[in-house]
């Protein structure tokens, strides 16, 4: 069965020139050519464009076209390779948001910030947690807490606010997140006004990975049928 450019565009609304494009970008096989130069699709092209389409959503552009290009070339290694490692971010993406939902939970809800009785000082705070006062340090240098200083004394001072943006660090720490992550979480936390706000955010991210999951089997389905198409 010869199939033109259009053939395959209608099926997905693209343009002809999309096609084209993407078989210049080897997401598509070469196609054949006829006496004058026009180009001639087979199933199997039609197959590879479905399979492409199927993966975006799966794996971004960038990876679908990378795992397409290696299926091209035969090299179903690599495509799975590619693969894996989608499959291994999700799951760290997971759980990424279970640590954080711990976290949150095991937050005690702040209370407003008073005078000196309702603020610590590093020694203390860095006592309760069972780290060194030089982390604290550290974490302020990353951009993760920002206490104020005392006018008279310059110690750092942590209210409430800066105590539980501190817990929610630390046990980000102990589940093995880096600072960079960290300082984003902390930084919704402070936006949101605390971490009962976050919950309509945290369902979305559910909703994402949940999204992106799907995504994949389907994406998975198509590249079979696509691997078995002559």
């Amino acid at each position: 069965m010869r199939l033109r450019p259009i053939d395959l565009a209608r099926e997905h609304g693209l343009s002809t020139q999309a096609v084209r494009n993407y078989e210049e970008a080897g997401i598509l096989p070469p196609a054949e050519r006829s006496a004058h130069g026009y180009r001639a699709y087979a199933p199997r092209h039609a197959a590879a464009l479905r399979t492409f389409l199927a993966l975006i959503p799966a794996h971004g552009h960038a990876t679908a076209g990378a795992i397409m290009r290696a299926v091209n070339d035969g090299a179903v290694e690599e495509a799975l390779r590619l693969i894996d490692e989608s499959h291994a971010q999700l799951a760290d993406d997971r759980r990424t948001l279970e640590a954080v939902e711990r976290a949150l939970r095991d937050l005690a809800p702040p209370r407003e910030p008073e005078p000196e009785a309702g603020a610590t000082f590093i020694g203390p705070l860095a006592r309760r947690l069972g780290i060194r006062p030089a982390t604290l340090r550290k974490w302020e240098r990353a951009g993760l807490i920002a206490p104020r200083r005392d006018p008279h004394t310059g110690y750092r001072v942590y209210t409430s606010a800066d105590v539980r943006d501190v817990l929610l660090a630390h046990q980000l720490r102990r589940g093995g997140y880096g600072l960079e992550p960290i300082a984003l979480v902390l930084e919704r936390v402070r936006a949101a006004g605390g971490p009962e706000p976050l919950q309509a955010t945290l369902r979305e991210w559910h909703d994402r990975l949940t999204a992106r999951g799907l995504a994949m089997l389907a994406g998975a389905a198509a590249l079979d049928t696509c691997l078995g198409t002559p």
